[in-house]
This record gives structure tokens, C-alpha cells and sequence, in this order.
């Protein structure tokens, strides 16, 4: 499933191609999504958003009257390319074109039309997010100091924090040292601070780049000279997906299980705090 700076990544990209321009044709070639898809058709998309895992899409001047929700799940694909678009498969729920750029949407969990009271239950069920000018970082850490479940999982859970999943869960705990399996009540507000800026300063560059590198400079193929890393992830990274593995950083092997239905990675000689 794509983490938060994918999404983040995807409303600019679609801001990029398709606000500020003619109002796009809207079709659903799959059929799924076609009586919403008449409704939008030519009218401008005027706004994106992104909160954790979840796009909107705003239609409508001057401000968005209509608001696509997508979330990908684990099989949704956003495929942008130039005008002409090529005939559409029988796989694309959403597509959009306009005299210079279309966009296909297939597999997503959720593609649907709601109203703007709908969207913002979406939010409000939602954690702050640390790509969003509007996350509060002490209401997540207000949730994680009450719990006793691990901070390994409290990361994971969008309830706490939106956008935060196993690649980089594994590896903000990594970076500061912290054992995945302490529990969150026993987590300091300086660290949870640390935690958070990290991370942010981690997704944002994601957002950049669109992919995930987390070693630091020092930590680098190029600086170690160690191979570099060959994974269809994509990315530098000091624990994911690299179980029985060299720590980078001791030497250790990095260790694996399952946590809240995902497998965890760490190093349980760098990881003691």
C-alpha cells in the first residue's frame, strides 16, 4: 500500500496536469464509477488535497462543488501520460484528459463522489498528518502517550498519525534508536518531538523525489562504499526489508516479525532504547 508522501505526491501531480487548465473530459471506461463520472464531466478540477493515505479531488468553480475520494488500497494504480491518450482498458475506473495530459485510475479500494460533510468525516477520523500545514503533532503524541500498545504500532495506526506506514515506521525508529516494541505511554514528549520532525523532514523529501531514502549522508552506498541497494522498493534504507541482513550501522542482523499484521524490521543492537 502506498505511504503518505505517494498520495501528497499524486494531488500535485494531478494539480499539475489538470487545475489551471480547460475543464477535462471525466469517463469511467470500467463502468464502476460512470454515473458520477457523467456528472464531473467538463467541469474544472479546481482543487487537490491529500490526507494520510486518502486524495481528493476537487471539482467545481470557484471552489470545488463535487469531491472524488480515492484511496489505492493495496492494487490501485495512478498512471499519468501526454495527450492523445491511448484507448482506454477495461480496467480504468477514472480517467481524465485534457488538450495536454490524461490520468488513468485502476484497482483503487475507494473511488467515490461525496459531499463536502462527507469529507470531513474522513478527516476527522483521521490523525494529524506531518505533510499537512494543519497537523498538530501533540494530538497524535496526546494518543501515544495514553496507550500501552508499542510504538510500532501506534505509527502504523492513521487513528494516531496518517501517512505513516511500514517503510517509514520501520525506519524513524532506526534512526533514533528507539526499540519498536516499547510502549508508547514510555515515550517522551522530546522524543515523540524528534520523532515527528524526522519524519516529516523524511516525507517531504519522498514527496521530492517520489521515493523513500532514509540513511543519512555518512550512510550512503557511496560513502560506506558498500553496494547499493537492489530491491523493487526502490531507496536506501537502514531495516526494510532487509532481514538477517548487516546493520549498516553495527554490523548485527537485522531481525523481522509480525506486528499488527505487518512484518516488522529492526536492529536489535542499535534499537535499545
Amino acid at each position: 500500500m502506498p505511504e503518505g508522501h505517494t498520495i501528497h505526491r499524486l494531488a500535485q501531480d494531478y494539480a499539475a496536469a489538470f487545475t489551471d487548465a480547460p475543464a477535462p473530459r471525466v469517463t469511467s471506461p470500467q463502468g464502476k464509477f460512470a454515473d458520477s463520472a457523467a456528472l464531473l464531466d467538463g467541469t474544472p478540477l479546481t482543487r487537490t488535497e491529500a490526507h494520510g493515505k486518502h486524495l481528493f479531488l476537487g471539482f467545481g468553480a470557484p471552489g470545488p462543488a463535487h469531491w472524488v475520494h480515492i484511496h489505492l488500497g493495496l492494487f490501485g494504480k495512478v498512471a499519468f501520460g501526454a495527450a492523445p491518450p491511448p484507448p482506454p482498458t477495461d480496467t480504468v475506473r477514472l480517467r481524465l484528459v485534457n488538450d495536454t495530459a490524461y490520468v488513468d485510475l485502476r484497482g483503487p479500494a475507494t473511488c467515490a463522489l461525496i459531499t463536502e460533510p462527507e469529507k470531513r468525516a474522513i478527516h476527522d477520523r483521521l490523525g494529524p498528518d506531518p505533510l499537512r500545514p494543519d497537523a498538530d503533532p501533540e494530538a497524535a503524541y496526546r494518543r501515544v502517550s495514553r496507550s500501552r500498545s508499542t510504538i510500532a504500532a501506534l505509527l502504523m495506526d492513521q487513528k494516531v498519525i496518517a501517512g505513516v506506514g511500514n517503510v517509514y515506521r520501520a525506519e524513524v525508529l532506526f534512526r533514533h534508536g528507539i526499540d519498536p516494541y516499547r510502549p508508547g505511554k514510555a515515550v517522551t514528549p522530546a522524543e515523540w518531538d524528534t520523532i515527528w520532525h524526522d519524519l516529516t523532514a523524511l516525507m517531504r523529501e519522498g514527496v521530492r523525489n517520489n521515493r523513500i531514502d532514509t540513511v543519512r549522508p555518512e550512510h550512503t552506498p557511496e560513502a560506506m562504499g558498500r553496494p547499493p541497494r537492489v530491491d523493487d522498493h526502490g531507496g536506501e534504507v537502514y531495516v526494510y526489508r532487509r532481514a538477517s541482513l548487516s546493520c549498516h550501522l553495527c554490523g548485527d542482523a537485522i531481525r523481522t516479525a509480525d506486528l499488527a499484521a505487518r512484518n516488522l524490521f529492526w536492529c536489535p543492537t542499535c534499537q535499545k532504547n
